[in-house]
């Protein structure tokens, strides 16, 4: 069954301007492992004092979820994610030729060396831990780089080879599409006689990283990355209700997660990252499960399924109508049912027309102003 590594806690934190306390880091672990989430990233200890202690925290917890640590392909590293108690150490490091060349001052054995020397050093000093490595920018790098390091760090410890789509490069139906680099690549390993679990890291920068994730779990990826509403580098990455959606209702993964707590897990993120929730969002956004156009209206509250292909009580949200100049009778009739307040067939033209009116200032009348309005209606019958 495919597994969820959440990243909000170290991802997200690339997101420019974005810092969770540690006691709102504290909060959103929890609603992470309440939903069900399998391991949750929380930071990269050698970054500030504040994160080790973070990390630290939560890796005492005694959540459900695993607690990973970032590493570099440092000792030093290593040595702080170990002292947090991380059950998880995720290890990186380039096997890009430009990159060894012009940054690293590497060649390609040298790196691996480093690479497989730091993976021996983490397992040595723990057996239990769960060893994921990373070749950066990896759908970009020379394939036979990707194997060759990735085979020496299986060898040396590592149980999980994580691909990532660092720049949001990878494109479906294209030569370079995700399916076929990790089918290619788990049978390179294999041929090696190698079967570590594979995981996909994909960015958005193209507005892909969704597809490339779906398509990485269809070519066998047992570990997919995301983020709460998608937060990290540049365009950011995976978002997370997007994808356990995907797999539930798509693929049909069977899964406990308790989808009804995502809202409140996004609501808490977005107050403390300091970035709305688009209205248009999908599953969260405050317009993902509204229906504005009559049409849509008529048919929608007869029943949802006409223009809805997610029920939104698995989000534990409701169908709703916005009340604007889009808006037809059966829009204003739903709403009068909601509130219980009854009403002839005049009431409902003249309160339709009050409406439209409202709408085409730029604003939509919610169930507040809608007592009002019908309360107004009845005093003042059109001439």
């Amino acid at each position: 069954m495919v597994k969820i590594l959440d990243t909000t806690l170290r991802e997200g934190e690339q997101t420019p301007g974005v810092y969770f306390d540690g006691h709102i880091k504290l909060a959103i672990a929890d609603l992470l492992d309440e939903i069900g989430i399998d391991i949750i990233e929380a930071g990269h200890p050698m970054v500030t004092p504040e994160i080790h202690e973070a990390v630290y925290q939560l890796a005492r917890h005694g959540y459900r979820a695993k607690i990973a640590a970032h590493a570099r392909s440092l000792q030093r590293d290593v040595d702080l994610a170990l002292e947090c108690g991380a059950q998880f150490i995720g290890i990186f490091y380039s096997v890009a030729s430009e990159r060894l060349g012009q940054v690293f001052r590497k060649d390609l054995n040298s790196a691996i060396d480093q690479i497989v020397n730091v993976i021996r050093y983490a397992k040595n000093q723990n057996p239990d831990l769960l060893i994921r490595y990373t070749p950066e920018d990896t759908v970009r790098s020379p394939f036979e780089n990707v194997v060759q390091a990735s085979c020496a760090a299986v060898e040396a410890g590592a149980d999980i080879i994580s691909v990532a789509d660092t720049t949001g490069f990878m494109a479906p139906g294209t030569e370079h599409n995700m399916y076929d680099f990790i089918a290619r690549l788990k049978d390179a390993l294999a041929q090696s006689g190698h079967q570590p679990m594979i995981a996909v890291h994909c960015h958005n920068d193209r507005g892909l990283a969704l597809a490339n994730a779906l398509d990485g779990f269809r070519a066998g990826a047992e570990i997919i990355d995301a983020s709460v509403l998608g937060l990290g580098e540049r365009a950011g990455i995976v978002d997370l209700a997007q994808l356990l959606l995907a797999l539930k209702e798509v693929f049909q993964v069977q899964n406990n997660w308790r989808l009804e707590k995502l809202l409140p897990l996004y609501q808490l993120v977005s107050q403390y990252a300091g970035l709305p929730i688009p209205d248009n969002f999908p599953i969260v956004g405050q317009n993902a499960f509204t229906h504005c156009a009559g049409v849509h209206t008529h048919a929608a509250v007869q029943n949802p399924v006409h223009y809805q292909s997610l029920d939104p009580s698995l989000v534990g949200r409701n169908m709703s109508v916005a009340l604007d100049h889009m808006s037809g009778i059966s829009s204003v009739q739903w709403a009068l049912d909601q509130l219980g307040l009854e009403y002839t067939t005049d009431l409902l033209k003249r309160i339709l027309i009050h409406i439209k009116q409202i709408g085409q200032k730029g604003r939509t009348v919610d169930f507040h102003e809608l007592k009002h309005l019908v309360e107004w209606c009845k005093k003042h019958p059109l001439k």
